[in-house]
């Protein structure tokens, strides 16, 4: 499994902030503001975009904005949320119910504890 899972079992290898920051694609940062800004109606800048991964200090705008599950976990002091022992929790169902690829990445990691 990627080094790159993060709490929510989302790979931020895959994310497309992730991919621009690795990028230094300063146009698919500003596109992606924007995308974000009118779908949320909340305000990104392109510098929002930069992110280095959930686990790094480096976060994008939707990861210190949006995000339920980053910091819940990180007050629980888990390495991931298949680790909690609420796992799964209203937070994270609602969440995941969007996300399979995430689903079954925290049940991979259940798998093995």
């Amino acid at each position: 499994m990627s080094e790159m899972i993060a709490y929510c079992g989302l790979d931020c290898g895959e994310c497309k902030a992730f991919k621009a920051t690795q990028a230094r694609d300063a146009e698919r940062k500003k596109q992606l503001a924007k995308q974000w800004t009118e779908g949320m109606k909340i305000a990104f800048k392109p510098e929002d975009i930069d992110c280095k991964g959930c686990m790094s200090d480096v976060l994008s705008g939707w990861c210190r904005k949006v995000c339920k599950i980053r910091p819940c976990a990180e007050e629980r002091k888990v390495k991931a949320c298949a680790y909690c022992d609420d796992y799964p929790c209203g937070k994270l169902k609602e969440f995941l119910s969007n996300e399979p690829v995430a689903t079954a990445n925290l049940e991979k990691i259940r798998e093995t504890l």
